[in-house]
């Protein structure tokens, strides 16, 4: 635990101290009139829509994490990796569990809203972040439960659905809103928001909930769903830009256990 609490206040020392700087160097570039609750020149998403092409190599890095866990999935034999940590995490040093997992994989996106709330803008203006960060959580979860359903992996305290990982995915999804949100003003954001998301992920696997493989295969659908979020909507939000807003609904839905999106279009 000592490891993740001080993985977790260097990520908050970051957030902490990161604001002034981007502040002070963002007064010798901004030109004199600012819009509201974003960056000049990234925020206005109809300068990227459509034009941008699937963005094949953001994709590289989550395909291989998802690979990589879905081919050690089910190992867990002495000599595995996922063997050898759950040993050295739980076997060798049986311990209290912690539960500041289930909130640690939101605060990159929290500290996403709190950064623009202090001032600190980022690439989008509130309503397409927020549509953003909601379609990357039902990307996730569409990804996540029926995987679990179907590999019915057993976790290593014995109960099931252990693959892949649903909280590290969380956690990484909210990473990468992070980084993406802020990395034209410093990488220093994305790489707090994603030591937090790997804190998580340490958590899952420190409270016994978790194997190894679950974890990477986690993260990749996490980071993988972001990216697909940030390509797909600027272009639903082209299909209905020519729509006045109040003929005009796009929202998220919960139903039963299943996540989906809603577009409404009266004519």
């Amino acid at each position: 635990m000592l490891i993740v609490r001080n993985i977790f206040l260097a990520s908050m020392a970051l957030l902490m101290q990161i604001p002034l700087h981007a502040q002070t160097a963002n007064l010798s570039i901004e030109p004199a009139t600012v819009i509201a609750d974003s960056i000049p020149v990234n925020s206005n998403m109809e300068q990227e829509v459509i034009k941008n092409k699937f963005p094949v190599k953001s994709f590289i890095i989550p395909a291989a994490l998802i690979t990589y866990g879905a081919v050690t999935m089910g190992n867990h034999g002495p000599n595995s990796i996922n063997g050898k940590l759950q040993d050295q995490i739980w076997i060798n040093k049986p311990h209290a569990t912690r539960g500041i997992d289930n909130f640690l994989m939101f605060v990159p996106a929290v500290s996403v809203y709190a950064l623009n709330a202090f001032g600190v803008k980022g690439k989008n203006n509130f309503k397409d972040r927020t549509m953003i960060y909601l379609m990357s959580n039902i990307i996730s979860n569409v990804i996540v439960y029926p995987t679990k359903t179907f590999t019915n992996e057993i976790r290593p305290n014995g109960k099931k659905y252990s693959f892949p990982s649903g909280h590290t995915a969380t956690a990484f999804a909210a990473a990468e809103f992070m980084r993406m949100e802020y990395k034209d003003r410093s990488a220093l954001y994305g790489v707090a928001g994603y030591l937090m998301a790997a804190a998580t992920g340490y958590l899952r696997m420190y409270n016994n909930k978790h194997w190894f493989s679950d974890v990477v295969a986690g993260a990749g659908v996490g980071i993988a769903s972001t990216q697909l979020s940030y390509w797909l909507y600027p272009k639903i939000k082209k299909a209905f830009s020519k729509n006045k807003p109040s003929n005009t609904i796009v929202m998220p839905t919960y139903n039963n256990g299943s996540f989906g999106l809603t577009f409404s279009k009266q004519f």
